[in-house]
């Protein structure tokens, strides 16, 4: 378990960097743009993406790390962010607490500076305060609690962004049915509780599958776009098709154990980033090449389309009044 904190930390260090290179003092690019064709579309940031997914191949991590999954969570928190909302409304958050509840975000922008410096440096030392902060969010649905992998919530208003990811780099026939599954079950239990929430689904495959095993890829194209398409499912599904140039990760076929909440107390944590050590530009020059195979996705799961409607959707189900940012984000896009 030391090992796999100490991979987590080191990826903590390396993507928090690289998401501040692209958001230098924290001004994100704006991902709306109107195409050739006069319409507005979503332009990820797929250079960002291509980095931050280098990290856990640079590590050596492997899948039960719980680092290639987390890749994809930075990268949507990174998106969401893009879109117009705010560094502390969409977790993961880019700095350590991931989890921070908007109301103790907007108490310490109202404490005097001294208060404010003493409350921060107790949230940001090791260790998670229950019912503060955390290193991951569980949500509870209509029969049990579902960690969620990327969220945007607040008391006054419940969830309304929900994404869960899942990451499959090998063995496809053996692991693409339970995943498969399992996504589609949490689906059902969060929506039943949460229906105005914005719920998507993001699944990352490792390119190979195309040549591998290129049925088993086919028969999950169509899964991921029918979970996408259920009136009782999500809203939409996304996939991130993702070519090495060296190594793979290491699929052991299994993620963390998401397990159940701990007992009220302190809870250990494992996104405590250590101290710079001056090198991380040059871990981020080296970091292995990746490749988005957007020519290979079906556009019914291509992730710009995902993100354009998951953000549609929150702003659809929310007064006027509310995110601002990303309402002012979309209406101005930038020429294509």
């Amino acid at each position: 378990m030391a090992t796999e904190k100490t991979a987590k930390a080191k990826a903590w260090a390396l993507f928090d960097r690289i998401v501040e290179i692209a958001a230098p003092d924290g001004e994100h690019t704006n991902p709306w743009v109107i195409a050739a064709d006069g319409k507005r579309r979503y332009q990820p940031d797929y250079g960002t993406l291509c980095l931050l997914l280098g990290v856990p191949l640079s590590l050596k991590a492997n899948t039960q790390s719980g680092v290639p999954a987390l890749a994809l969570d930075v990268w949507l928190s990174y998106e969401l962010r893009r879109a117009g909302f705010g560094p502390d409304q969409t977790w993961p958050r880019p700095e350590h607490p991931r989890i921070l509840p908007a109301s103790v975000a907007n108490l310490l922008k109202a404490l005097p500076r001294e208060d404010a410096t003493a409350v921060k440096k107790l949230l940001k030392k090791e260790g998670a305060i229950t019912g503060v902060t955390s290193a991951s969010a569980k949500i509870l649905g209509k029969n049990y609690l579902k960690q969620v992998d990327v969220i945007i919530t607040d008391w006054s208003t419940g969830p309304e962004l929900l994404i869960s990811t899942k990451r499959m780099d090998s063995s496809f026939g053996k692991n693409a049915p339970n995943r498969v599954e399992e996504s589609y079950g949490d689906a059902k239990n969060l929506r039943l509780r949460h229906p105005q929430a914005a719920l998507g689904f993001v699944f990352g495959l490792s390119a190979n599958a195309l040549v591998e095993e290129p049925g088993t890829a086919e028969w999950l194209f169509d899964l991921l776009i029918k979970l996408g398409q259920e009136d009782d499912a999500y809203h939409a599904t996304g996939l991130v098709l993702m070519e090495y140039s060296g190594a793979s990760v290491i699929d052991d076929g299994e993620e963390p154990e998401q397990g159940v909440p701990e007992e009220p107390g302190v809870e250990p944590q494992d996104d405590v980033v250590p101290a710079a050590d001056g090198d991380l530009e040059k871990s981020i020059a080296k970091l292995p090449k990746v490749k988005i195979r957007l020519d290979a996705t079906p556009d019914e799961l291509d992730p710009g389309r995902f993100l354009a409607a998951m953000v549609d959707r929150v702003l659809k189900a929310t007064p006027v009044t509310m995110h601002k940012g990303a309402r002012k984000r979309r209406a101005e896009p930038a020429s294509f």
